[in-house]
């Protein structure tokens, strides 16, 4: 069973390392991918049988140990039970039929290489999700499937909607990674060693007997609770799932459709034991689950999109999982699981066939063409249908119209007052800030040798100037170098400040400042090659598209990203938990500004890759109007124009 496990788990992988290295060719390409999604569907559905005639155990496996010191250690855990057999054996069949359909659906798209090295390595990230054995690893799979998300949105690159609508994305799944991240936290601090899922239900036999504080099991249900709503899309983060519909159809299908929005359900189905203790935060995720039901529902009525009504329909669903978990009813979760991600994956796959076929029938008609959406209920009594007073039916259109400003709210609220506070940051003069550091390191020194005060106290403004740091990179629009010193000079805070705390952390923060200070001097030096004879304030609103014009620098810079943010092919990612670690046994505060600074670099650094590496080349302008015209905007006017004449074009129109 734990080699069965293990094949499920990186038979993704290893199929996005042979795509990786494989040229530009479709029928290669094609092979791989059919091949590596019925392998991977073969060792599901062995484990399942295994599993099964083993009599259906809590199966758990320790595969290998990352780190282990005295006090911590790191154990890649794998587990299986009925919610991971639900959720592969739904992974299986959708991913098979994602991946035969994409083979026709995308036959000569510029992007069809990119596509399946994506949509590979979000599989990747959604079996370590659905197999972790502890919140550890299952964040390790959540960035996967994060990162995998932002570039699937902003897929068709040459268009500015989708790349806006990419960082919404983002910045929604970067900001309930806070949940998640102090919830890892918080379950090292509260149970120890004992945070495996495989142990949850024991500790939590004992109704008299909490294995925490009332208090401290509060905070940590209301962080969880904040990570499933933003990745499950739940109020009040509704409005970013319809958005995240720009991206290819079958994304659409696998990610918002089927996979990626149960996760939060998921999360709440693997921490039952935690939030479900006390009935305040059993109705804080009805409540939620309520809330997004009759938002989704009234914003549905009037998309004007197809994909757009079947990704609120989505959302109301899942808010009605919520209720139904919230009311204990986890076996109808997992049915309703079933029957709502194969639903929309179907919907979703059929969409573009069905939209095709109208304007086809419209185009015969010879009147106006439109479809009678009230004749189903014409059997009704006029009275009944038109129950509602003129004046609260215009308000509930204005209302579905706005999608209940959502999104405003929540840029208000949140994001505004932190991009105001980097931009006060970085107008401030480099000589005062400079002095001001200086006056400021010097008395608190003084004052602590006077007070005989302990010298751990001094992270206290360390970890002040280290949020200081995350927000001027937060707040700097068009200046990437100063943005990646901001974000190293950040993280480097965070492992001074833990030295003050624990000055026998040096080992542990090596391994962080290993990770991060290799991927800012490559991001440096990618920057200025990009940089060098570029006007920034030319560029200030423009998407530079050096994706295509310079795809290898653009590959390393995307690397140097992944490295500065701690994503978990860097060591940078075991080192945030080891902060972390050393703040819950010695001064839990320093948790909550250093998971503040990690998840504002990651938006910040996400938006530098973005401005520069996306984007059509032909939007780059210089002093006098002068329109740089690629090879690319030519191929894909020829292309246009065959189709609008009906026939197809000769030859494979590379980009």
């Amino acid at each position: 069973m734990n080699s069965l496990m293990l094949a499920s788990l990186l038979i993704p992988l290893a199929g996005f390392w042979l795509i990786f290295f494989t040229p530009n060719n479709e029928k290669i390409i094609a092979v791989i991918s059919y091949s590596c999604s019925h392998i991977m569907g073969l060792c599901i559905a062995a484990l399942l049988y295994v599993w099964a005639t083993q009599g259906y155990p809590h199966h758990e496996f320790e595969w290998f140990n990352l780190y282990a010191t005295d006090d911590y250690s790191f154990p890649v855990l794998l587990y299986f039970d009925r919610i991971s057999a639900v959720y592969l054996g739904c992974v299986w069949a959708i991913f098979s039929i994602i991946v035969k359909y994409c083979r026709i659906y995308l036959h000569r798209e510029a992007g069809y290489k990119r596509f399946f090295l994506t949509i590979f390595s979000f599989v990747f990230g959604l079996n370590i999700v659905i197999l972790s054995g502890s919140i550890d690893i299952l964040f390790a799979g959540w960035e996967i499937v994060g990162m995998s998300s932002f570039l699937l949105i902003a897929f068709y690159r040459h268009r500015p909607q989708p790349i806006r609508n990419a960082l919404r994305a983002y910045t929604v799944y970067r900001f309930c990674d806070i949940g998640l991240l102090l919830g890892s936290w918080m379950s090292h601090l509260l149970f120890h060693e004992s945070q495996h899922f495989s142990q949850l239900a024991d500790l939590f036999n004992h109704d008299a007997f909490p294995p925490a504080g009332y208090a401290s099991l509060l905070l940590l249900s209301t962080l969880i609770i904040i990570a499933a709503s933003g990745k499950s899309a739940q109020f009040p983060f509704c409005f970013w799932l319809p958005r995240a519909m720009e991206g290819p159809t079958p994304s659409s299908a696998i990610f918002y459709g089927a996979l990626s929005v149960h996760l939060g359900v998921f999360l709440l189905l693997r921490t039952t034991p935690i939030w479900t203790y006390e009935y305040f935060t059993r109705f804080i995720v009805f409540f939620i689950g309520l809330l997004t039901v009759i938002i989704a529902s009234v914003s549905e009525k009037t998309q004007s999109n197809i994909k757009g009504q079947i990704a609120y329909a989505s959302i109301t669903q899942v808010g009605l999982m919520f209720i139904e978990l919230s009311l204990g009813l986890e076996t109808l979760v997992l049915v309703h699981f079933l029957g709502n991600a194969f639903l929309r994956c179907y919907q979703l796959l059929v969409s573009p066939s069905i939209v095709a076929h109208l304007l086809r029938v419209e185009g015969s008609a010879d009147t106006d063409f439109h479809i009678n959406s009230t004749g189903r209920y014409s059997f009704l009594p006029e009275s009944i249908r038109n129950t509602l007073p003129d004046v609260l039916r215009n308000t509930l259109y204005v209302f579905s119209l706005q999608e209940g400003n959502l999104e405003l709210v929540v840029r208000a609220s949140v994001w505004e007052p932190l991009k105001r506070i980097g931009m006060r940051v970085n107008t401030t003069n480099l000589w005062i800030k400079a002095f001001n550091a200086l006056v400021g390191i010097s008395l608190v020194f003084i004052v602590f040798e006077v007070l005989d005060i302990e010298r751990k106290y001094v992270a206290i403004p360390i970890s002040i100037a280290m949020v200081l740091a995350s927000l001027s990179a937060f707040g700097q629009l068009n200046k990437p170098i100063s943005v990646w010193n901001a974000i190293t000079l950040s993280s480097t805070l965070a492992g001074i400040a833990v030295l003050f705390l624990n000055p026998q952390a040096k080992p542990d923060v090596a391994i962080f400042l290993s990770g991060i200070l290799p991927a800012w001097l490559l991001g440096i030096m990618v920057l200025f090659r990009m940089l060098k004879n570029q006007d920034a304030a030319e560029s200030l609103f423009t998407y530079q598209a050096m994706a295509e014009t310079r795809p290898r620098l653009s590959l390393l810079l995307f690397i140097s990203f992944l490295g500065l943010v701690g994503f978990p092919i860097s060591p940078a990612f075991l080192g945030e938990d080891l902060l972390l670690s050393h703040a819950s046994s010695h001064d839990p505060w320093f948790a909550l500004p250093i998971t503040i600074a990690f998840i504002i670099n990651g938006i910040a650094g996400a938006r530098v890759f973005q401005r520069l590496c996306l984007g059509r080349p032909t939007e780059l302008c210089g002093e006098h109007g002068r329109i740089v015209v690629s090879e690319i905007s030519l191929s894909l006017k020829r292309k246009s124009d065959h189709l609008m004449h009906g026939s197809k074009p000769e030859g494979k129109l590379e980009t």
